[in-house]
């Protein structure tokens, strides 16, 4: 009865957000609780919610902090020079273009924000490709690529989604994946050289346009975003050289683990506040801007704390993982980690991270313990698929990319897929290099 109720809840949770009939913050907090009523808990119920949200806790004030963190840096300019410096680096040549498309979507992704990448990149470069008469489909396809390799970052969303759903700490889970990412921006560098080549060749055949004196207007109202280009009141130039030292040391220390991340992301954060923005009107402001984007992804993981309290308080993670591991072939099951990193790219693709990792990957996680493989072990593996995951068409970004470089979605999606499906190999080939996913596991169910 319990495996068929957890099941039923998990089944419940997908079919509501996929629907749209709940938001995944109300459906984390109120399907458990109905499905936990159901199994005969109540009183019990509340005790098991705390517990979830206490668990979650540090990773809520990580992706807080460091949300906050990197739009202080974002506000005040940081990232201004490097934009500035690859617009004159590329500018005429289209496999520059293209390449600088990448390397500027690459660095503008450290904040772990996808409608944020695409606003400045496109308002950026768009331009150029105007000009220079290139397809639009390059662009959006190397700030997509770049994308799904950067949003394995601990604040970038699915990281936080499977350390909190398995109730991990982040370092185990992301560090050391580092070397993988690392491999993955290489593979997007190559593949926008590849396509830079092709866009070179082909110019050269059909010829360039001559520059205009300046962009139709249109472009500039309907393409760029102000906030980014003519919003001068919060930079702090004066202050690039010792923002730049700061966020440095801060990766540094996350690599090295010097701290757990949220006291690392709480240093860092009110060092830059006190830096950049002194005062209190200042900081109040900052605070009101970013608030938004703060809320959704924070009030997430404490939500997921009641859903993942609840499914193991009631050992309705339990019941689910016998029922897979009986489920799966005894030749299979040593293989699972390799097995969930596959299953990532269909399963991140056709429904949402919320429905993969809060409703499927615990599940997944549970059946490898029986396999010796560890659950970090399995958050890594489920994270090979977000380069793909990021052409579903359930991934609102995505919208706002192809709207701003000016494609079909569909032309997008068969432009982009097999170089994102190229991508994921290559995480997954660096992974097994690496051991962070194991080929087999250690122990025989």
């Amino acid at each position: 009865m319990l495996t068929v109720l957890a099941f039923g809840m998990v089944i419940a949770f997908m079919a509501l957000i996929m629907m749209k009939r709940l938001s995944p913050l109300v459906a984390l907090i109120l399907v458990p609780i109905a499905f936990g009523l159901l199994a005969g808990f109540s009183t019990e119920l509340g005790e098991m919610m705390l517990a979830g949200i206490r668990n979650l806790a540090p990773t809520g004030v990580m992706l807080m902090f460091a949300i906050l963190y990197f739009a202080i840096m974002i506000d005040a300019g940081l990232f201004e020079p490097f934009v500035k410096r690859i617009l004159d680096l590329v500018h005429g040549d289209p496999l520059k273009i293209i390449v600088g498309s990448a390397v500027l979507a690459l660095v503008v992704s450290l904040d772990g924000d996808g409608s944020t990448t695409y606003m400045i990149t496109t308002a950026a470069m768009l331009p150029l490709y105007r000009r220079m008469g290139m397809r639009l489909l390059n662009l959006a396809c190397v700030v997509m690529l770049a994308g799904g390799v950067m949003n394995i970052l601990p604040w970038g969303g699915p990281t936080a989604r499977a350390v909190s759903a398995l109730n991990l700490e982040m370092n185990d889970v992301f560090v050391p994946m580092i070397p993988a990412m690392a491999c993955g921006a290489v593979w997007v560098l190559f593949v926008a050289y590849r396509l830079g080549l092709r866009e070179r060749a082909r110019l050269a055949v059909e010829g360039v346009p001559a520059p205009d004196d300046e962009l139709p207007p249109v472009l500039e109202e309907e393409l760029a975003n102000p906030d980014f280009h003519e919003d001068t009141e919060h930079r702090r130039p004066d202050r690039l050289i010792v923002n730049a030292i700061l966020t440095a040391v801060l990766l540094v220390g996350l690599v090295t683990a010097a701290m757990p991340l949220p006291a690392l992301f709480m240093l860092g954060f009110a060092i830059a506040m006190m830096l950049n923005y002194p005062s209190i009107d200042e900081q109040k402001s900052l605070l009101s801007r970013h608030a938004g984007n703060v809320l959704a992804v924070v009030g997430l993981i404490f939500a997921a704390g009641v859903f993942t309290g609840i499914l193991s308080g009631t050992k309705m993670v339990d019941a689910m993982a016998n029922s897979v591991v009986g489920a799966v072939p005894e030749a299979l099951g040593p293989y699972l980690a390799v097995v969930t990193a596959v299953l990532s790219v269909p399963f991140t693709f056709f429904i949402s991270n919320d429905a993969f990792y809060f409703g499927i990957l615990p599940i997944l996680a549970e059946a490898g313990k029986a396999f010796g493989i560890t659950a970090a072990e399995m958050a890594r593996a489920s994270l090979m698929g977000q380069p793909v995951h990021l052409l579903s068409p359930l991934v609102p970004s995505t919208y706002l990319l192809v709207g701003l470089v000016g494609v079909d979605f569909d032309d997008h999606q068969r432009y982009t897929m097999k170089w994102a499906l190229m991508s994921v190999v290559v995480l997954i080939t660096v992974g097994l290099l690496t051991a962070i996913i194991p080929l087999v596991g250690t122990a025989a169910p």
